[in-house]
């Protein structure tokens, strides 16, 4: 539950307990809209297989792939843009290993993320 996670709610007095119990009610976890760049190791490396196997992990791990795009980096070296959606009470930490363990990746940098509506 986000901000609540690791919190009862019993160590509070008598209205914080009401209101903790009135914001846990009323508190939803939504979905994020994720921005990754995935850096291939070199100009040569076949993006179009780091897109596929990038759009199988996110699945796998429960998000909902929406946009790929390539962006140019310089001498000829593209990195892949991953747009996503995610849920937002889920690490993305996995997520990031997953993609930096992809054959012929050389880092994963999360570029944006906010809240979808």
């Amino acid at each position: 539950m986000g901000v609540f996670k690791h919190c009862d709610g019993k160590s509070f007095n008598r209205s914080s307990q009401k209101l903790y119990k009135l914001l846990q009610s009323e508190l939803t976890m939504g979905t994020a809209g994720i921005k990754i760049k995935i850096m291939p190791v070199s100009p040569e490396t076949d993006l179009e297989k780091i897109k596929k196997e990038a759009k199988e992990i996110i699945e796998e791990k429960g998000g909902k792939n929406r946009e790929y795009a390539e962006e140019p980096i310089a001498f000829g070296l593209k990195a892949v843009i991953a747009f996503f959606e995610w849920p937002e009470e889920k690490e993305l930490e996995e997520v990031e290993n997953s993609l930096k363990n992809i054959e012929n990746v050389n880092s994963v940098q999360i570029v944006d993320m906010r809240r979808l509506f």
